[in-house]
């Protein structure tokens, strides 16, 4: 499988660093701009604005059921006043292949309605019998308050176009998103994002939040491009959380994904 798996992504003309957000963002379509947790870090670092405490999360997922191919990732807030600072880690692939990527991250909230984010990030690319490369790229992020129900969200990647110089043809995605948010009742929240690759075509996505009760959620969504369908839930016990996800692809099969979270 991880062959199969090999040839396929070699296959995508070489595209590289992979987002894997966090399994809340995954459950609900991977759609995850103007989500606000620890996981923000991996896709709109605006989202850790609001976080008020120090937290600290490890994530797993594994690809299509493979043993070997996988996505291992941590993440780190912690605010200061109006500023939260993170740091995130993240490791894609198998033996033969993987992609590593490392980045620190500053988010600032101005009164509650809009928050600013920038992230520099370190990426190091390996693959079997053609050695390595490194790169450095800079995301930028927002979100803001419409009202009290909805707020509206952009990220761009890489937009100085940085690539893998030493591996010709391996590249760093630049990518626009668009999200918004929609808290529907105080249990269900519905999210819906827009995302470009440029030289790539778009990716809409969208999903749900449905908070039975303040300890438990379940959540959903699908995205277009490739159409992909997931589900999830997530558990909260006092400083402790544990979030679940599956993503679920036609032609390659499913995907598991789970982090646990605790906040100090």
């Amino acid at each position: 499988m991880r062959y199969i798996c090999l040839i396929f992504i070699l296959l995508q003309t070489v595209v590289t660093a992979q987002i894997n957000p966090g399994p809340r963002s995954l459950a609900m379509g991977a759609a995850g701009v103007v989500l606000k947790d620890v996981w923000s870090l991996q896709h709109n670092p605006a989202g850790i604005a609001s976080i008020n405490r120090p937290i600290f999360a490890l994530g797993y997922e594994r690809h299509f059921s493979d043993q070997e191919l996988s996505t291992q990732k941590a993440v780190f807030a912690i605010p200061f006043k109006q500023h939260v600072f993170g740091l995130s880690f993240q490791r894609y692939g198998f033996n033969e292949y993987s992609e590593q990527t490392a980045g620190i991250a500053y988010s600032r909230n101005f009164s509650g309605a809009l928050a600013l984010s920038i992230a520099f990030k370190h990426h190091q690319l390996s693959v079997s019998q053609y050695g390595s490369a490194n790169a450095i790229s800079v995301d930028a992020g927002m979100h803001y308050r419409l009202n009290d129900r909805i707020w509206i969200g952009t990220h761009i990647s890489n937009p100085g176009r940085s690539t893998y110089k030493e591996l010709s043809g391996s590249i760093i995605p630049v990518s626009l998103a668009f999200g918004v948010s929609f808290e529907f009742s105080d249990k269900v929240l519905i999210i819906s994002d827009i995302h470009k690759i440029l030289n790539a075509g778009i990716n809409t996505k969208l999903g749900i939040e449905y908070t039975l009760v303040n300890w438990f959620a379940l959540r959903g969504g699908i995205s277009a491009n490739p159409f992909k369908q997931y589900a999830g839930f997530g558990l909260n016990y006092q400083r402790f959380a544990l979030d679940v996800a599956i993503s679920s692809h036609l032609n390659l099969g499913y995907s598991p994904n789970l982090a646990f979270s605790y906040e100090f």
